[in-house]
């Protein structure tokens, strides 16, 4: 899939349906000249609907889709009829979209199971027909109540890609060739920074036919938090990830200065995400030895760490079997 083609971020008007209006209609037959009121209910509006799906990825479908309107209401008829609903529009998402007031910011509804369901926007009742208005004083009512109007609004949708494993790393880190080697995932690779522009998502197979969801997130850089980067962007897709997989390469000048500023730039972004279980790898541990890994380990940061090599698939195994341990026993 292209890079265009993911969008994480749409704003949209939204407008649902005008009930219909009640009807003031008399019953007038052959032999029933005066049969008092029989009007029939105006229809509900057609409510506007974000239903989440699991086989969507990306807001794309709303990108060129800005005004969306659900149906009006039908008004009543004689003989007590009630007139129709108004069509619901159903807007499918991608599981871990937010709904928000885009003037305040509040967050409306989010949804995160396959097939929930969320009224942005009711759909206007409908009005009552004259038939509710007969009284002892009034035996011929001869007006309705009008339908109530829709509502309008403009509105936000937000993706947080839903994944149980978010690689966590600078440009260059191997994060995409892990993803791409682990999983049926095809993100793009190059040896140049900020090669990954967008987040990618694999199903990683493990053992009995197991499996669990990683996602790539484009790299973070120092001052990621305060928007230099691309980091501020992508780094709300971390909020959802149930475990941090911090990568760094073997050959990086400073391992534990470089997982800190890493740390350091999801504290600045969103504290609670240091509340996540993290799993350090060390990648690209093809270019050394046992003796300089021996070395390298006197000075790694206090966190559980594991030496993968893509390119060979040296620890993988072992990088899969603990990231299983974390997400099945959580702390």
């Amino acid at each position: 899939m292209a890079d265009t083609n993911f969008v994480d971020y749409v704003k949209i008007f939204l407008r649902s349906g005008l009930g219909g209006s009640g009807s003031a209609h008399l019953r007038r037959e052959k032999y029933v000249p005066k049969g008092g009121p029989d009007g029939g209910d105006g229809g509900r509006g057609g409510h506007v609907i974000l239903r989440a799906n699991s086989q969507m990825w990306t807001l794309l479908h709303l990108k060129y889709q800005k005004h969306i309107f659900a149906g009006d209401g039908v008004s009543g008829s004689g003989a007590q009829c009630t007139g129709a609903q108004g069509k619901d529009v159903i807007i499918d998402v991608p599981l871990g979209t937010i709904a928000k007031n885009p003037e305040t910011g509040e967050k409306l509804g989010e949804l995160t199971t396959h097939g929930e369901e969320f009224i942005i926007l009711s759909g206007g009742r409908g009005g009552l027909g004259n038939i509710h208005f007969k009284s002892a004083t009034n035996q011929t009512p001869r007006y309705a109540q009008p339908g109530e109007p829709g509502m309008e609004a403009w509105f936000i949708l937000e993706l947080k890609l839903l994944a149980d494993v978010g690689l966590v790393g600078f440009p260059n880190a191997g994060k995409s060739t892990l993803l791409s080697v682990v999983s049926e995932a095809k993100p793009k690779i190059a040896d140049y920074a900020f090669t990954t522009l967008v987040p990618n998502l694999g199903i990683v197979s493990y053992r009995d036919n197991r499996s669990f969801v990683m996602a790539d997130i484009p790299g973070i850089i120092e001052g990621a938090s305060e928007g230099k980067g691309l980091g501020l962007r992508f780094l709300r897709h971390i909020e959802r990830n149930s475990v941090l997989l911090f990568m760094v390469p073997a050959d990086s000048d400073n391992i534990k200065n470089e997982y800190n500023v890493l740390l350091n730039e999801l504290k600045q972004y969103n504290p609670e995400l240091l509340d996540k279980q993290r799993l350090l790898a060390i990648t690209k541990s093809d270019l050394g030895d046992e003796e300089l890994f021996t070395e390298m380990k006197k000075d790694l940061p206090d966190i559980e760490t594991v030496f993968i090599s893509s390119i060979t698939q040296k620890g993988l195994d072992e990088l899969k079997d603990k990231l299983w341990i974390i997400l099945n026993n959580p702390a």
